[in-house]
């Protein structure tokens, strides 16, 4: 668990105790709001947009990885207003998800419990089913299951409208719901799926970011390639709160050319010695090697040959290459 899937660096790391003193004896806060910004953040944007997957080349900073999902919903919502298509405010998530603990969070994940407490959630969010195929598949194969569960999304799509749909949002590997290694052509046909409808597609990288798949990105190991993606827990080890949403240019370029400002953001946005400490652990990702730049799992596995998760050679969370 390291920690709560966070402490990626593990613990007693003095490197990243002495980057937070460091900086908080030269600057111990500044925001970002007002086109400002200061060196800790500015540099520390430069270097995750760096291991980033495809055109995900702008960063906006949050506290935790609930305002980061939070973020996501404003940001392609936000989108479709600018491409004057208001309508597209639906996001589908799935059940037994994670998202957060906010009201949006939560109401976005697939939690039952969760969304007993504090309801109504926020609306405008549908689910579907999770690609568990180990517990729901039945005697359908894991290829057979991948298209099943993109069929999903799709019957979804055509349900509530495909003009209606913003995106549709997914942890690489759902977390908190069981540790659920989706089927190995899963995440192509979901992206097949939401190509075909126009449909943002946001990756959830909280837990599976900064190596816990052998990658950066949960999404370069299971060859997702999304439009927006939020990012927190490993970020910075754990050692001090910071989150992240990295946006890909085609969302990014809508917001910057567009005339208003996008009124959104919080008070420890990109907090400086969060900020410096996060840098540090991404140094030392690097230069300790920790991340062993696992091929996508297409490139390693064959669907064809697999039988259930946990009981065949093909890859899991904890195999090696």
């Amino acid at each position: 668990m390291a920690g709560l899937w966070c402490v990626n660096l593990g613990y007693g790391r003095q490197e990243l105790v002495n980057a937070a003193a460091t900086q908080m004896q030269q600057l111990p806060y500044y925001n970002t709001f007002f086109k400002t910004t200061h060196a800790p953040a500015a540099k520390l944007a430069k270097a995750i947009a760096e291991v980033t997957p495809g055109d995900l080349n702008h960063i906006f900073f949050a506290g935790s990885g609930s305002e980061a999902v939070d973020t996501i919903i404003r940001l392609v919502r936000q989108y479709w207003c600018i491409e004057k298509k208001p309508y597209r405010n639906i996001i589908i998530s799935r059940e037994n998800a994670y998202h957060g603990s906010t009201l949006a969070g939560a109401s976005l994940g697939g939690m039952g419990g969760m969304h007993k407490q504090g309801a109504p959630g926020v609306p405008g969010i549908e689910h579907i089913r999770q690609p568990y195929w180990y517990g729901e598949a039945g005697d359908m194969s894991e290829e057979e299951f991948g298209v099943a569960c993109a069929q999903a999304l799709e019957d979804k799509i055509l349900e509530v409208g495909p003009d209606n749909v913003a995106a549709f949002i997914g942890e690489p590997i759902q977390g908190a719901g069981g540790v659920i290694v989706p089927p190995a052509n899963y995440w192509q046909e979901i992206q097949k799926v939401c190509r075909k409808y126009d449909i943002l597609l946001a990756a959830d990288e909280v837990i599976c970011g900064f190596g816990r798949t052998g990658n950066w990105f949960g999404s370069q190991t299971l060859d997702i390639q999304p439009d927006i993606m939020s990012m927190a827990k490993g970020l910075s080890s754990g050692y001090l709160p910071i989150s992240a949403v990295a946006i890909g240019d085609r969302i990014a370029n809508a917001l910057i050319n567009h005339d208003d400002d996008f009124n959104h953001g919080f008070t420890y946005s990109g907090h400086p010695a969060a900020a410096a400490v996060a840098l540090e652990n991404i140094r030392i990702m690097k230069e300790e090697k920790l991340l062993n730049g696992l091929p996508p799992i297409s490139a390693r596995t064959s669907s064809k040959s697999c039988v259930k998760p946990w009981r065949t050679t093909r890859w899991s969370v904890t195999s090696k290459a």
